[in-house]
């Protein structure tokens, strides 16, 4: 049963995640980190979210990141990334990998995934030009298409085109859908594999995942007992917790900062 967390009220699992030994703190990015925002690019991790997850991956046993449907590049553009960060990034639904200290983990890919994807951006790129609004993104390993500055039937109906183009030739790639974007890609990770890989990168006895859309709740169900899923907003969730904004987020991360650093003195 998914309950609603407010700062006011202590939370035995709120609790039970800040004194684990080993803590890993993982959060989508668009609408968990960062507010959704009409252009993609413009989005950036609230100031307060950014200090909590400072405090945190300055502790001991204590890890920090990113897991995001974005392409790496593109995450780390937005997420404000540098070669010191000490935050881990997932990009691509768990297909790509950065670790502090080592830097991107090879992907391997075909000349032909490359090329069809190629052939695929150059048929969506003028097909939406039809569609005001709608934007098309490339992504390492797929597409994207935006449709929130769009009007919503304009959406409906350039997702309804890309999904014929699609289905004609690309039929087994992977459709994804989130908060008015529809994502294709050729590989078939998700956020599930991104959180079983950082457990045994990290060796975490408990993990904090929070995450707003339907693609975060790939991840939000692979959590065990030790774990703690937090859902963003409104949705049917496998989440223990649910608030309301990034902001609520930002107050979250600090209550554990503060509650972890105490445990430790």
């Amino acid at each position: 049963m998914t309950r609603a967390w407010t700062q006011d009220v202590p939370d035995p699992a709120v609790a039970a995640i800040a004194r684990t030994p080993v803590l890993l703190v993982a959060l989508d990015f668009d609408g968990t980190a960062s507010p959704l925002v009409p252009d993609p690019m413009s989005a950036r991790a609230l100031p307060e979210t950014v200090a909590a997850l400072g405090r945190l991956s300055a502790m001991p046993d204590t890890r920090v990141a990113f897991i995001s449907g974005r392409s790496l590049v593109h995450l780390r553009e937005i997420a404000e990334h540098d070669d010191d960060s000490p935050v881990i990034l997932a990009g691509s639904h768990g297909a790509q990998y950065w670790y502090p200290g080592e830097g991107e983990a090879d992907v391997a890919e075909s000349a032909q995934e490359r090329a069809l994807r190629e052939s695929l951006f150059d048929e969506l790129e003028p097909l939406l030009t039809a569609y005001p609004g709608v934007e098309l993104e490339r992504k390492t390993f797929g597409v994207g298409v935006h449709g929130r500055p769009a009007d919503p039937a304009v959406e409906r109906a350039a997702f309804a085109a890309v999904d014929e183009v699609m289905a004609r030739r690309a039929s087994r790639w992977r459709r994804r859908t989130g908060d008015r974007i529809l994502e294709f890609s050729s590989r078939d990770e998700g956020k599930d594999a991104a959180i079983a890989a950082l457990r045994a990168r990290t060796g975490a006895t408990g993990i904090l995942f929070a995450g707003d859309d339907v693609t975060d709740e790939d991840a939000l169900r692979v959590l065990g007992d030790e774990d703690l899923g937090v859902r963003v907003g409104p949705g049917e969730t496998a989440a223990t917790l649910r608030v309301d904004s990034p902001q609520d987020i930002a107050r979250l991360l600090d209550v554990i900062a503060t509650e972890r650093a105490a445990g430790r003195e």
